[in-house]
């Protein structure tokens, strides 16, 4: 199974971010989450993830904005789950620990990690770094092509919504390296689930 775990940057000098992360979590990702995620401790949040493309999607939503460190990891759950994520527990959880305490000292704030211990984690890792370090030189008017294309606009679309000629969408769609991105994903999710296929049907029995 997939559990990412989140810790804020630098929570003592700066506000509060977990109500306002796990309102938009749950939401987005409800449909792909096996338990709500929730606050575990202080300023950390968790999440019970099924499947490598949500797992990608919550990776780039969470260090997309620099706030968090973020740990994936994929390994056994004990079942039956608990009533809430801090109630349960098993080998993914333990990965995942290991992972966000990497994170926090890496550029990227991103680590992966497996239990038992898989070189395709470490694989995992740098592949999501390389995604993560092209994203963090987006301008602002990269993101903004970014979000609308994402919406599902097309880049005339998105012109046009903006104010731009579709000449100036495409040079910004191209300096933003959308095409890229867009290419890294699916990819991407598929190493998660291939990590993750020895454990999503073989969870660990509850002693």
């Amino acid at each position: 199974m997939i559990v990412i775990t989140a810790d804020q940057v630098d929570s003592r000098s700066t506000a509060d971010l977990a109500t306002d992360a796990l309102t938009a979590l749950n939401t987005k990702f409800a449909d792909h989450l096996m338990l709500p995620a929730d606050r575990t401790a202080g300023d950390e949040i968790q999440l019970l993830v099924e499947g490598g493309q949500a797992a990608v999607d919550i990776v780039l939503a969470l260090t997309r904005t620099g706030h968090w460190s973020v740990g994936l990891g994929v390994g056994g759950v004990r079942e039956p789950l608990g009533a809430s994520i801090r109630e349960s527990t098993g080998d993914a959880f333990i990965a995942a620990r290991s992972a966000v305490d990497r994170a926090k000292k890496k550029i990227t704030r991103f680590a992966a990690a497996a239990e038992p211990r898989r070189g395709e984690a470490h694989d995992l890792e740098a592949l999501v770094d390389l995604l993560l370090i092209l994203r963090a030189r987006r301008s602002e008017q990269g993101w903004e092509i970014h979000d609308l294309v994402t919406r599902g606009l097309t880049q005339a679309d998105a012109a046009s919504e903006i104010g731009i000629t579709p000449q100036s969408a495409s040079k910004r769609a191209r300096a933003a390296d959308l095409r890229a991105e867009d290419a890294a994903i699916a990819p991407l999710a598929r190493l998660i689930d291939a990590l993750d296929s020895p454990y999503a049907s073989r969870r660990e029995d509850t002693p």
